[in-house]
């Protein structure tokens, strides 16, 4: 993102829809990591970009702080404004919108029309004294960088005179002095460029949107200002010149040039890059002067890239811009303030590549004989061969091309669903086979396996031979996802997975044919269940020996101690007897 030039991009925004390389005349846009920026070196600052992104990622530089700081900076500023104010400003007055610009701190307001009318003056004057030839119109600055650029053989055939801003810029400061500033107002971003080409002149090129919102800040409605508060514009009201803003609205006020010049009108760079692919030599145009009044935007400046789009370039537009030109030309008119310029080419530095190379290129996007070369635009590219050389240029990315992503993505999916562990299968919404893998077919018969190598069993009605199809048509009916498992089926067992790939579309299975696990698992289990049961009976018999073992032994200890103790009492001496005895004994 490069907010320092005049049409940049908010990265964080764009949307990859390469809208922007489609409508785009001079390509000038490189993709980066998925996002779309502008190539400086290559833009001629059209709008065009500006105006078809859907995102609104493209942006027109904001000059409005630059605009504060001058009207702060304490020197007189003048407004420039284009003569296309009348259409975008519809419900104002001229008098009331230089009022309200007044009211921000502009010391007066000018129309740029007036300069016009010295670039038409000039021109006629030019016209007049050049030999037979094709000449083209200088007063549109994306016009004449196109040509610069794109073009470069020609712009010796531009007529070397200033653009009408830059025209009307010399004139504010021839008659209010050189150290004032002049801010341009209108629908153009090519003017930015002039300002930043051209200081000395002008200060900053603003749009009317930039406008809208110096007035919105203010609280300034134009439209609501009384008549006795209107400002006349300065130095002069404009004439001719207001019919600039239309198609062809130059040559309205260069007729009546002497020598029989022919006038040509070509609006739109496209038209422009159509226009230069085959200019004629000096022998087809013969003794005839031909003018072409070259304009960037189709339909001339009343359909700018700030316009309103709801009604920008409508018969409307052009009828407020129609009705305030009196008629007449500038042929008449005389100043004394040079206007005339020296234009020079500066064709862009683009790397030469050979044919080898493009086919590289194409090589990398599956693209490898004429016939893969689909043309279909969906890059941003009117032709494959013209995506190659922005591959070799690094100004595109090989995910911009669609039918190879396509192809990717098929040959992923095929890869998945030839090689995943289980039966795949994708129906429409007639439950007819979309997709669908081998091990699917495997689940049923051999019948079925002939027909999915014979054709992949496309098209082919699931009910003939799917015996869950109430799943799927649940699911395609209802939405969302079924489980079922250990469903048996003939002599299988399978796990089921049924679910929503398009809400009543389309669906997808994953089928899993678990029979040989589950027989598995039951001889396991009864292998188990004997194991136990042998247990139990071994734990019983053991319970049993044991227990009369127990029983016995018991029987023997109580006998045995039932007689110890009999025989304990019978044989026991008196201890009184015993003790008397031994006394006796004693003492004698």
């Amino acid at each position: 993102m490069n907010i320092h030039s005049p049409v940049y991009t908010t990265d964080n925004t764009c949307q990859d829809c390469y809208k922007c390389i489609r409508h785009c005349p001079c390509r000038a846009i490189r993709i980066d990591n998925g996002r779309a920026g502008v190539i400086q070196e290559l833009c001629v600052a059209c709008g065009m970009c500006v105006r078809v992104c859907p995102a609104k990622a493209k942006k027109i530089r904001p000059d409005l702080p630059r605009v504060k700081y001058i009207l702060s900076s304490g020197k007189k500023v003048y407004a420039s404004l284009a003569p296309s104010f009348a259409s975008y400003f519809k419900d104002c007055e001229p008098t009331g919108l230089a009022a309200g610009i007044c009211q921000l701190g502009f010391a007066g307001v000018s129309e740029t029309a007036l300069g016009a009318q010295m670039v038409s003056a000039e021109t006629a004057a030019f016209l007049d004294r050049a030999k037979s030839g094709v000449y083209f119109s200088g007063a549109c600055p994306a016009a004449v960088d196109y040509v610069k650029k794109y073009a470069p053989n020609h712009v010796k055939n531009i007529v070397p005179v200033l653009s009408p801003l830059l025209s009307h810029a010399k004139l504010l400061r021839r008659t209010y002095g050189d150290d004032i500033g002049v801010v341009f107002f209108g629908p153009c971003v090519a003017k930015k460029n002039e300002a930043d080409r051209h200081p000395e002149l002008l200060d900053l090129a603003v749009s009317f949107n930039d406008l809208d919102q110096l007035f919105l800040a203010e609280n300034i409605k134009p439209e609501k200002i009384e008549r006795q508060n209107h400002v006349t514009m300065l130095p002069q009201n404009a004439d001719e010149g207001k019919i600039y803003a239309v198609e062809g609205g130059m040559n309205y006020t260069l007729r009546g040039t002497k020598n029989d010049v022919h006038f040509v009108t070509v609006s739109g760079l496209r038209n422009l890059e159509r226009l230069f692919r085959d200019v004629p030599d000096a022998a087809q145009i013969g003794s005839c002067k031909i003018f072409v009044e070259c304009l960037a935007c189709y339909g001339g400046c009343v359909n700018g890239p700030v316009m309103p789009v709801e009604y920008a370039g409508t018969l409307t537009s052009i009828v407020q811009i129609a009705k305030a030109y009196e008629g007449g030309n500038s042929l008449s008119r005389k100043f004394d303030i040079q206007i005339d310029e020296r234009i020079f080419a500066e064709p862009p530095n683009e790397p030469a590549v050979t044919e080898q190379e493009i086919k590289l290129a194409l090589t990398s996007v599956g693209k490898f004989v004429p016939a893969d070369e689909l043309n279909c635009g969906g890059c941003g590219y009117f032709t494959c061969r013209e995506f190659a050389k922005a591959l070799l240029a690094n100004k595109a990315e090989t995910e911009m091309c669609v039918s190879y992503l396509r192809q990717l993505a098929q040959r992923k999916s095929n890869a998945l669903i030839k090689y995943i562990p289980a039966g795949v299968l994708i129906v429409d919404r007639h439950l007819r086979v979309v997709e669908c893998n081998r091990r699917f077919a495997e689940l049923f018969d051999e019948d079925t396996v002939l027909a999915f190598d014979a054709c992949g069993l496309v098209d082919a009605d699931v009910r003939l031979f799917v015996k869950f199809d109430d799943l799927i048509a649940s699911v395609l009916e209802n939405g969302g996802e079924l489980q079922r498992y250990n469903q048996v089926y003939d002599d299988k067992i399978l796990n089921i997975s049924v679910f929503t790939i398009s809400l009543h579309q389309s669906v997808g299975a994953i089928v899993q044919n678990v029979t040989s696990i589950e027989l598995h698992r039951e001889q396991v289990s009864e292998k188990a269940r004997a194991v136990i049961q042998k247990n139990i009976i071994t734990c019983q018999k053991i319970a049993r020996n044991l227990g009369e073992h127990m029983a016995e032994t018991e029987i023997l200890l109580r006998e045995i101690a039932g007689a110890y103790t009999e025989a304990g009492k019978g044989n026991k001496p008196p201890q009184n007897t015993n003790t008397n005895t031994n006394k006796n004994e004693s003492h004698n």
